[in-house]
């Protein structure tokens, strides 16, 4: 054990252990380095005191460092990636003379994703020679940037507040009048909060950037893409590399213009990226068997890893669509030009040609580096209307030998389909139709033909075959993967089920089948759209995952995206994969590219949920728009949801969910089981549960949250019981007589009553 000392240590000897022990020491480090205890400690802090005072030391937080010199732990915020895809952030307690010192941030495969504005402790390492002062390792992430906001800014003699406009939102937030960057009122605006926020009274903020009028044409897309920061416009170099590149030529390709493929899209599609063929083999040992060519656009020729379009396209990871505009993953020249299958011009593409039995089985594939020229730009309405005996003068002269030999091949993989049993949900999709200005004309259901179905099937062969493929030469890729639903999400869909009085047995293990034997119970039947709603509920999210882990809902044990390289940054990992595995050329998956394997599965499926939340949003805004002029109407639904808050209802016209607030519904207190799903009046019994019928009126429609708020006005064509006064229980079966009552289902668990204010 060191002996107290008798004496405190010279200024220089402090100085000189500080500079031989790095790592900001505390003052209780250096009194134990010199065995200082007792009333010395006293003195150490005056000397360590004065020493600071005169710039000697420099305190941080309770330690002391040479001035101007970072510690060897420190927390950093993430400044974002430069052009070369470098990570690089700045400390947050720079002290010294200058700019902070510019960091590198060091990343492994298993630390997380980092973006601007997360703030991580690191352990630094100081460099020299470089265009960065020091390196960093990540040691945690310890919380995000500034949290920031999209709202509604309403001026005032002080400054103004931001009313925001996402749902999931209530509080107001205080702009001081030095920071409304001169918003004018009932502008949209992001912000970001300032400061610390006080336990009581609004939070602070300050105004970023203002998005204009959130009312005019165009604006809720706009929203949206600020909101879930959504990268919507390309950087100048990356413009600038897509317009550099020109077609590809014929080369060491297999020359497939002879091939009368053709694309099948929506009749307003900008960039088509598949082109498909089909027709009767003539191979004798497989009768009534069928060869199927997909050829897909080479995104990966013009695309090469590690270029500006390459980490721009990774950025993005996907293009995300609205239904007045797409932010493309891709730059127009490729997205639109070159990597687009137009009719009659010569387009690079990776081709599979399938071979598939009688049955629809899928015999060999072959798979090659092409260059093809489409006979015709199709749309499905048209190619449907030829095929049911109304051709155009366009697919007229291609009934027979194009459209009726894909029928053909599309019969042969129905019977395959039907064998396999993928889960087979109906649920219909929106489709919005917009002015020229940018208002909701109507919103509709897309009717759904079997010239759809048909390029699906004949996509999901042709993504099997990539796996399989790249399995086949053992090359890294992406698997798109679907796990099977948890046992609490089933146990949850079977209790929807039986309460509407259908069955979904237990004690087996659960395939798609099951599943799809219970739609069919159900189709035809008023809980049709219920049950396809609640199963796709039940089903876990699909990702991108480098490890083989199977497709639940397709019921196929290997899967992978390869049919759509222009709007999946996933297909051009696949296509990469593809490349390397053959030697078709240098721009094949790259070693960097299977290094951060794993890191790219991650980060495009968080950017693929960023799409889907923000066309979901957008969605949402659109039917509120179109709905706010129906305030006071009436509309008939189904309850599609039930919380200790209230009732969700889907409306039977749009398809748009509404909430009705607990405070809505009768004169009573409600009972919340969350094992049943439903709410029950304690003194009526009113019983309320997904799957019924309701006729609700429209009390408030909000187009810049999209928020629907509903008045529950019948129940299953009945009227509501008046409160306490109904002293009659009063139950409203959702199937084959059943009770709905909470409390009369075996081994209920005790409920939390719900008070409504009177």
């Amino acid at each position: 054990m060191k002996k107290p000392a008798t004496q405190l240590p010279s200024r220089q000897q402090i100085l000189d252990w500080i500079a031989q022990n790095p790592g900001d020491p505390a003052k209780r480090d250096i009194a134990r380095a010199f065995g200082i205890k007792g009333p010395l400690k006293i003195e150490l802090k005056r000397m360590l005191k004065a020493m600071e005072t005169e710039g000697a030391l420099e305190k941080k937080a309770r330690r002391y460092g040479a001035p101007g010199e970072l510690p060897a732990v420190a927390v950093l915020q993430v400044t974002g990636p430069d052009r070369q895809g470098d990570l690089f952030a700045t400390a947050l307690e720079w002290e010294g003379e200058g700019e902070a010192p510019r960091i590198l941030v060091m990343t492994a495969k298993e630390d997380p994703a980092l973006g601007a504005g997360d703030r991580i402790l690191v352990r630094l390492t100081k460099v020299e020679g470089e265009g960065h002062s020091h390196t960093a390792r990540l040691i945690r992430r310890i919380g995000q940037g500034a949290r920031r906001i999209l709202g509604l800014f309403r001026k005032s003699t002080e400054g103004g507040r931001i009313l925001p406009i996402d749902k999931g939102e209530t509080k107001e937030w205080l702009v001081g009048r030095d920071a409304t960057q001169n918003a004018r009122d009932g502008e949209l605006v992001e912000a970001e909060l300032v400061g610390k926020r006080e336990s009581m009274g609004l939070p602070r903020a300050r105004i970023i950037a203002r998005l204009g009028d959130p009312g005019a044409p165009r604006a809720v897309s706009l929203i949206a893409i600020h909101q879930h920061g959504i990268p919507d416009d390309f950087p100048d170099d990356v413009v600038m590399e897509a317009e550099r590149q020109e077609p590809a030529p014929l080369g060491d390709r297999e020359d497939l213009r002879h091939l009368p493929l053709v694309t099948i899209d929506p009749a307003d599609a900008r960039d088509r990226d598949d082109a498909v063929l089909a027709h009767a083999d003539t191979d004798k040992t497989n009768p009534g068997g069928h060869v199927i060519w997909v050829a897909i656009a080479d995104v990966a020729h013009y695309v090469r890893p590690g270029s500006l379009l390459d980490r721009e396209a990774r950025k993005r990871g996907n293009s995300t669509y609205f239904p007045d505009r797409v932010v493309p993953m891709l730059p127009d020249r490729l997205s639109g030009d070159l990597c687009s299958l137009h009719q009659g011009v010569d387009r690079a593409c990776l081709a599979v040609c399938m071979r598939i039995d009688a049955q629809g089985n899928k015999i060999s594939h072959r798979f090659t580096r092409g260059l093809m020229r489409s006979q015709a730009s199709l749309a499905y309405e048209a190619v449907q209307a030829a095929v049911d005996g109304r051709p155009d003068a366009q697919t007229e002269p291609l009934l027979e030998p194009v459209l009726r030999p894909l029928y053909a091949a599309y019969d042969a993989l129905k019977r395959a389909r039907a064998v396999r049993q993928p889960l087979e949900l109906d649920l219909p999709e929106r489709r919005i139709i917009l002015s020229d200005e940018g208002k909701v004309v109507s919103v509709a259901f897309k009717e759904r033909y079997d010239a759809h179905k048909l390029i699906e099937e004949f996509m999901v062969l042709a993504n099997v075959a990539a796996a399989e493929e790249l399995e086949r030469v053992k090359r890294p890729l992406l698997y798109r993967v679907h796990e099977e639903p948890s046992l609490d999400k089933i146990d949850a869909l079977r209790e929807v089920a039986e309460a509407s009085g259908f069955v979904l047995a237990k004690g087996q293990v659960l395939k798609t089948q099951h599943l799809n034997n219970l739609l069919r119970q159900a189709e035809g039947s008023d809980f049709d759209e219920l049950l396809n709603l609640t199963t796709l509920r039940s089903m876990t999210q699909a990702y991108y995952d480098p490890r083989n882990l199977g497709h639940f809902g397709l019921a196929l044990r290997s899967y992978a995206h390869f049919t759509s390289p222009i709007r999946r940054y996933s297909d051009l990992i696949v296509h990469r994969a593809l490349i390397l595995g053959h030697g078709w050329g240098d721009d094949g998956l790259s070693r960097d590219d299977i290094e951060v394997l794993a890191e790219t599965a991650k980060q495009i499926s968080d950017t693929e949920r960023r799409s889907m939340a923000a066309e979901r949003d957008t969605t949402d805004r659109y039917l509120a728009s179109w709905l706010s002029d129906r305030v006071g109407a009436e509309f008939t639904g189904r309850i599609s949801g039930v919380q200790r808050f209230g009732l969700f209802v889907r409306l039977d016209e749009s398809g748009a969910d509404g909430l009705i607030p607990i405070r809505e519904i009768g004169r009573e207190f409600f009972h919340y089981d969350p094992d049943s799903q439903t709410l029950m009046g304690a003194d009526t019994g009113l019983t309320l549960g997904v799957g019924l019928r309701v006729t609700v009126r429209l009390t408030e429609a909000v187009p810049v949250t999209g928020g629907l708020l509903l008045e529950l006005l019948s129940v299953e064509d009945k009227g509501l019981p008046s409160g306490r006064a109904a002293r009659t229980r009063k139950s409203f079966s959702r199937g084959k007589g059943r009770s709905h009552r909470p409390s009369d289902r075996p081994g209920a668990k005790s409920r939390k009553i719900t008070r409504k204010p009177r």
